[in-house]
């Protein structure tokens, strides 16, 4: 809802609260979100839910993350078909990165992977032009030639950045990890700076399947502190599609610990990306969020 000459709408104040909470579990509070851009500008996000994308074993279903994906990037860019949603983004002439995550707990599923693979082919790229990978990205050929790359990963608590997002998973594009660590990745932004990267990253997928809410300590995984959420957030702009996912996450810990209790270290980073580096919008009162699909317990 759009302000009106005589000040804010109800709506725009609770939307403005809202952000005020989430700031302040950053340990922001008070900062004017204003910054990083216009009041006019925002960020479409899609989150996409399926209650039956995941089986008993929690492996995902190629067909039902296929049918997600689609839907997904098809509302996405409001097309007819995902085909055409795909050929806005890519063409026979690209080279593809599909730069994915690893890490052995909660990994990027093989389905999303493989989903993502043919939505690239449906556009024109060659198979032969697309490759998936994490942490060899910086020796991989397909990424040393890349014209563009899609960025996806399950979302979770970070030890050193309070999450590990859509921001966060293109780290391995610098072979100095380590100097974005200072003052709980506050300037985790500036990897997106890098040439190898700048401005080459044309879609986000945040996967939020069975996020991880809360951790204790690095490389700390615990399966009671995930949940199936049986969800994917789609966009353009990681900064939105963080901020979107974070705030999931915070209505989940609401809801688990019966209280309010903040990520640490916060999660900082994702509001710097707005008013300190411009990389995109991480204010809710300015992302415009489509939602798709199973509505029950999404916590947004």
């Amino acid at each position: 809802m759009k302000k009106t000459g005589e000040g804010l709408t109800r709506r725009d104040f609770l939307k403005g609260a809202t952000f005020a909470t989430l700031a302040a579990t950053m340990g922001l509070p008070g900062q004017t979100f204003a910054e990083g851009g216009e009041k006019s500008e925002s960020s479409r996000v899609v989150l996409v839910r399926h209650a039956d994308v995941l089986s008993k074993d929690g492996s995902a279903s190629q067909e039902v993350t296929e049918e997600m994906i689609q839907s997904g990037i098809r509302e996405l860019f409001q097309t007819e078909t995902a085909e055409e949603a795909w050929k806005k983004l890519f063409g026979p002439e690209d080279i593809v990165g599909i730069k994915s995550n690893v890490w052995g707990p909660l990994p990027t599923p093989g389905a999303v992977e493989n989903a993502i693979s043919k939505g690239l082919i449906s556009a024109g790229v060659d198979e032969k032009n697309i490759d998936i990978d994490d942490r060899g990205v910086l020796r991989n050929e397909i990424f040393k030639k890349a014209t563009a790359y899609i960025n996806t990963r399950p979302m979770r608590t970070h030890h050193w950045s309070g999450v590990g997002g859509c921001l966060k998973n293109p780290i391995m594009f610098t072979p100095t990890p380590w100097a974005y660590h200072d003052n709980s990745c506050a300037d985790l932004a500036k990897v997106w700076e890098l040439s190898v990267l700048k401005d080459k990253v044309r879609l986000n997928v945040l996967v939020m399947f069975t996020p991880l809410f809360h951790g204790v300590g690095a490389h700390h995984f615990n399966a009671e502190y995930t949940w199936r959420y049986n969800g994917l957030i789609l966009g353009t702009d990681p900064v939105a599609v963080d901020s979107t996912g974070l705030s999931i996450l915070n209505s989940k810990r609401r809801e688990y610990f019966e209280e309010d209790r903040p990520i640490k270290p916060p999660a900082h980073h994702i509001v710097f990306a707005q008013t300190k580096h411009k990389l995109g919008i991480s204010d809710p009162s300015r992302i415009d969020l489509v939602k798709l699909g199973w509505k029950e317990n999404i916590l947004i």
